[in-house]
């Protein structure tokens, strides 16, 4: 499947000019175009990732960390790392996890926001969840840039619902890429494999249908305000290569 990129909204920004002129390069893909930008804007790159469970969005976030030296920013592993450490925000967290509550948006945006350099670009992944903590986080700083993965929801059941995982080593297979010599079993230790109880269809069906009711508002969100580039495809190296250029050209960095 061919992969497209998509700006939408007309929200007026800093430099215009410099926008239309970064988004026609990233659509014309070419390289004479690219290197046409010759002048520095000095923008900071503020960068968010969306993605569905399954959409790949894990992986190319770490290719756009490595190529661009964001600050990867997760707040789930944030959130992780603040209960392990028993701070007092980690304390207040885990006592609403324990209770069964969701971790208030005010107390998930605190934990990003202490964990943010702003003098340098960064790369929000898995946050903002919804346009709550969108609007709170923009009482502290604005997002610039937000990517936008759009992958069929048939393509990530099958790359979830085929998952299967050794417990003790975490190693991971796929029953259509890459699976087990042996039906079942881990290839190093001969071990049983497991499928997660979030890897069953009706577990993803469920994921994902919570994922659109609460990201649809937040990709309309970013959309009007002009700062949303989304992405569609199937397969991450294909997609990648064309988010690179548009990270590099609304950047402007030389690569």
């Amino acid at each position: 499947m061919k992969q497209t990129t998509k700006k939408r909204g007309n929200a007026k920004h800093e430099d215009p000019v410099m926008e239309n002129f970064v988004l026609r390069a990233v659509r014309l893909g070419s390289h004479a175009v690219r290197q046409r930008l010759s002048y520095s804007t000095g923008r900071l790159t503020r960068a968010a990732i969306l993605g569905a469970p399954g959409s790949g969005k894990g992986t190319l976030s770490s290719r756009l960390v490595t190529d661009f030296n964001f600050k990867h920013v997760s707040s789930g592993d944030l959130l992780r790392r603040e209960i392990h450490e028993e701070s007092e925000l980690g304390q207040s967290a885990a006592a609403y996890i324990k209770s069964g509550d969701l971790v208030p948006d005010t107390l998930v945006v605190d934990l990003v926001v202490n964990n943010l350099e702003t003098s340098q670009p960064f790369l929000l992944d898995g946050f903002p969840r919804t346009i709550e903590q969108a609007k709170i986080l923009d009482e502290h700083v604005s997002l610039n840039l937000v990517l936008n993965l759009e992958v069929p929801e048939e393509e990530i059941i099958s790359r979830l619902e085929n998952r299967r995982v050794h417990v003790a080593s975490g190693r991971v297979y796929h029953l259509v890429w890459n699976p087990p010599k042996e039906e079942g079993r881990d290839n190093e230790t001969g071990e049983a494999l497991i499928q997660r109880p979030d890897d069953t269809r009706e577990a993803i069906v469920d994921r994902l249908r919570n994922f659109r009711e609460l990201t649809l508002p937040l990709i309309d969100y970013y959309d009007r305000k002009g700062v949303l580039l989304t992405f569609k495809g199937t397969e991450s190296n294909v997609i990648y290569p064309e988010m690179k250029t548009a990270v590099e050209m609304w950047s402007n960095v030389e690569m």
